[in-house]
């Protein structure tokens, strides 16, 4: 079914409506995943969609989760992660202590703020350790707190980890928990894993919109950011990483993904620790 291509009345109507500003993200690739849900749907049009949006809770989550990108797994890039627990922690608990304040944006399925906790119990306390943990989407972050995964998700993980902090559940146990409200998505689902709650306890998360200034914090000695700038515009993007700059304190550290690089950090007052990490230098 063909769809209206009025996309400027979608992105009017979408901002007033959830105040995401679809102007900030690639129109190509954000107009083709809409269409395509839409199509999907058999709704003729963009007006009709909106209307379905405003009276439709749950075709509203869905609109979220599938403009959101939630892409993400335990120890994603496994040699960067390395680098980390080598050179960042250890630098930043000379500069700054133990109590280190870290920031986990955009943190999809919990898969990140989890692997920061275990990486930082090589180096600190496990009850010293406090990570904050943001997304736009809330059904993502339903699924971060619940915090149950396929084995593919754990596939990087060290070995000490994953044997120490993850269950195995299936059978009637993963059954019981699937007819949960909100757990529809483990149905289909033949063996979990469940990380600790000695993990989960570290975190705490909260929705937030990276494209709103307003939800940014202060003060942070790391923010972890991976794998999500790359669907937005480049002016968007580099608003996103000066708002960065200015939520870590001076020699805070910023961990991008592998997909992702900052054109001109020297003019945004960062210097580059390695293709990955940034510091703040002002």
């Amino acid at each position: 079914m063909a769809v209206v291509k009025d996309y400027k009345f979608l992105k009017d109507k979408i901002l007033g409506l959830t105040g995401v500003d679809l102007n900030s993200y690639k129109e190509a690739q954000m107009k083709r995943r809409i269409d395509q849900l839409i199509d999907k749907k058999g709704i003729a049009d963009y007006p009709a969609y909106i209307e379905l949006l405003k009276k439709d809770k749950a075709a509203m989550e869905e609109f979220l989760n599938h403009f959101t990108i939630n892409v993400s797994n335990f120890y994603r890039n496994p040699e960067q992660w390395q680098f980390m627990d080598k050179e960042v922690i250890p630098e930043l608990i000379g500069r700054f202590g133990k109590s280190l304040k870290i920031w986990s944006a955009a943190c999809s399925t919990g898969d990140e703020p989890y692997s920061l906790v275990m990486a930082l119990s090589r180096h600190i306390p496990m009850n010293l350790i406090r990570i904050y943990a943001t997304d736009i989407d809330k059904t993502i972050l339903f699924k971060a707190k619940r915090g149950i995964y396929v084995e593919k998700s754990l596939e990087d993980i060290p070995k000490d980890f994953r044997a120490k902090y993850f269950t195995k559940i299936e059978g009637k146990e993963l059954e019981a928990i699937a007819k949960e409200k909100g757990n529809e998505d483990l149905r289909t689902l033949r063996v979990g894993y469940r990380i600790s709650d000695e993990i989960k306890s570290r975190v705490t998360f909260k929705q937030a919109n990276l494209l709103e200034p307003r939800d940014y914090p202060k003060d942070y000695n790391m923010i972890v950011c991976r794998n999500v700038l790359i669907y937005f515009t480049e002016d968007a993007k580099d608003a996103v990483f000066r708002r960065f700059h200015d939520s870590l304190v001076k020699e805070g550290v910023l961990f991008i993904g592998s997909t992702e690089q900052i054109t001109g950090y020297k003019d945004m007052n960062f210097t580059r620790k390695n293709s990955f990490f940034y510091e703040r230098v002002d």
